[in-house]
């Protein structure tokens, strides 16, 4: 393991310069007129649906926090918010189309044109609470169909640029309140994403059990070894130190007597609720903790998709199970907190001959939070006739992922508005409509 590989390790290496985006200018969720998808008409260009039931600002510890989940292979977001008010989309999908409500295995409706997966059942109470959003028809600008560049071009924030060296949710750690401790970042997972990757040090928790147990870092005689070689000054002396700190104060917060306590002796679920359940008890008790990542693979479904059940419904369960334990154990934190669920691009529209779908273009950004304007779908509807279609084959983008992101970072996490531009370069200039996406 040499010293860059080390301190990736820990989350401490990277940075580079910031290159400008290819995309549409502009911090806002609707290119044009109101702010979310029509209940009454949803033909392409009607936005504007309804409102959740009025309910006071619930109130947390007050620190604004953010956790971004990446469900990478791309999944199928026509099949999560399904349109199942549009013949088209059971015309285009005959043996994998979701069911329409009140049919077995059939959508939980949403809007009466719109529905969920019924695997995402666990996440219901959240969209009647007003804790649960949809931006239907979002996504990256950039044509690409390849995972690797897409998830990048997603990471970095910069669409279309190969050189961009840090990711969005390092560059937003440079505006957030100055801190004491050097955790203010945690990644599940055992190497640095790219979202992750810059300046800023962010520490990363192992995924499952492994996750309380002490790795090689931890270790004194590997702390002996690599204490002196970086005693200087330097600017890896320093993200090796930082590292080292927040690694430190990370291992002491999961090993705490508090946490022990919590847990009453009984193990953690299986899966991915055991991540996000251990997640939500750290940043529930360590305020100073204000941005996560995690990523979830199993998203590629060429083959044997399923409808509303088979093998999508088997990543979407555990997903829902898992989103649910995260805001559970949050606890008064989840006032404080917006998860949102991206992933690289959406999948086309008609099935392929193997029963699943390909590589495609629009999808749907999913938004959790105890002060969402929730229990809505955002966005500007492109239909999906023909002509609407992208290329013929996908839905299309009418909302750029940024401006979902931009909209959060300004609104929720407090970040200067001259400040969105250097997070977002070039994107965020211009004319901002940001939705209110908070009570």
């Amino acid at each position: 393991m040499n010293r860059r590989h080390f301190l990736r390790y820990l989350g401490a290496a990277g940075s580079g310069a910031i290159l400008i985006p290819i995309g549409l200018s502009g911090c806002a969720v609707v290119p044009a007129g109101d702010q979310t998808i029509s209940r009454a008409s949803h033909t392409p260009g009607k936005v504007g649906y309804g409102s959740p039931t009025p309910r006071a600002h619930a109130q947390g510890d007050g620190a604004p926090r953010m956790v971004v989940v990446f469900l990478r292979g791309a999944v199928d977001g026509l099949n999560v918010v399904v349109p199942h008010g549009d013949a088209l989309y059971y015309q285009a999908r005959p043996t994998i189309a979701v069911a329409r409500p009140g049919q077995a295995n059939g959508a939980l409706d949403l809007t009466g044109y719109f529905g969920l997966h019924p695997a995402l059942q666990p996440l219901i109470p959240y969209w009647e609470s007003g804790q649960l959003a949809f931006v239907h028809a979002s996504g990256s600008p950039d044509g690409s169909r390849s995972h690797f560049e897409a998830q990048d071009y997603m990471e970095t924030g910069t669409p279309g640029q190969h050189s961009t060296r840090d990711g969005w949710l390092n560059r937003v750690m440079d505006y957030l309140p100055p801190a004491e401790s050097p955790l203010q970042a945690i990644n599940v997972g055992s190497a640095t994403p790219r979202i992750l990757s810059g300046h800023n040090v962010a520490a990363n928790l192992q995924t499952g059990r492994d996750a309380t147990r002490p790795s090689m870092i931890d270790q004194t005689r590997w702390s002996q070894v690599f204490d002196p070689l970086y005693g200087g000054d330097d600017a890896l002396g320093k993200a090796y130190r930082d590292g080292m700190a927040a690694r430190k104060q990370l291992m002491a917060e999961i090993n705490s007597q508090e946490q022990q306590m919590a847990n009453n002796g009984a193990p953690l679920p299986n899966g991915l609720s055991m991540d996000t359940a251990r997640l939500g008890r750290l940043m529930r008790h360590d305020p100073r903790i204000r941005l996560a990542f995690l990523a979830v693979g199993g998203w590629d479904t060429h083959i044997a998709q399923g409808n509303g059940t088979g093998q999508l419904a088997g990543r979407l369960s555990p997903l829902a199970t898992g989103l649910a334990t995260l805001a559970r154990e949050l606890g008064p934190a989840f006032n404080d907190t917006v998860i949102v669920v991206m992933s690289e691009f959406g999948r086309t529209f008609k099935e392929n001959g193997n029963g699943g779908t390909d590589h495609g273009h629009g999808n749907a950004m999913w938004l959790m939070g105890g002060n969402l304007r929730g229990g809505k779908i955002y966005g500007q509807w492109p239909g999906l006739n023909q002509t609407a279609l992208n290329e013929g084959r996908d839905l299309a983008i009418t909302t750029d992922f940024r401006a979902v992101l931009c909209a959060l970072s300004e609104r929720h996490m407090r970040i200067p508005d001259q400040a969105l531009e250097k997070i977002f370069p070039q994107y965020a200039a211009g004319t901002r409509r940001t939705p209110d996406l908070f009570i």
